[in-house]
């Protein structure tokens, strides 16, 4: 091996394109970016645009509403909650709620609270503290001997005091 034999891999180093050489090389003229005006130009393009035309996106009704108060809640169905039981990663003794379930990685994260649901079936006498439950997961939980306490407070109607 010799100092004048040291080579890069072949196809390592690539040569730049040479845009704008002239017609033969294939990249001459407009170098690539097609014709005149907006969109020759870098970073810019009109999507949706209709030539003047009201976009379709324009001229169809809004509709809906995003309430920006709306509590987004982890749901949890009764099998979930069963398994995790049997494979022993929530001890059925102790409170259930919100911490617990996220620390038995049984929930990724509580989002603005759990909501029990009443799939499946529970065997287990438990003690749960949710923010919501559906009536079946309530009537469930009791049924195998266990509670359910609501966290959030009820929702008053808009006639009543508050």
């Amino acid at each position: 091996m010799k100092l004048s034999d040291i080579a890069d891999n072949a196809g390592s180093r690539k040569k730049r394109m040479r845009v704008g050489r002239g017609i033969g090389s294939g990249k001459g003229k407009t170098a690539g970016r097609g014709g005149k005006g907006q969109t020759a130009r870098s970073g810019v393009r009109i999507k949706g645009f209709e030539g003047g035309q009201m976009p379709l996106h324009r001229r169809l009704p809004k509709r809906g509403f995003n309430n920006i108060f709306r509590l987004d809640f982890a749901e949890i169905n009764l099998d979930r909650l069963q398994q995790a039981i049997d494979a022993k990663t929530i001890d059925a003794k102790e409170i259930i709620n919100a911490e617990s379930l996220v620390k038995a990685r049984v929930l990724r994260r509580a989002k603005d609270g759990v909501r029990l649901l009443g799939r499946g079936e529970i065997k287990a006498k438990l003690t749960i503290e949710v923010h919501g439950a559906s009536k079946s997961a309530i009537a469930a939980v009791e049924k195998a001997g266990g509670t359910v306490k609501i966290l959030a407070p009820a929702k008053t109607e808009a006639g009543e005091a508050a």
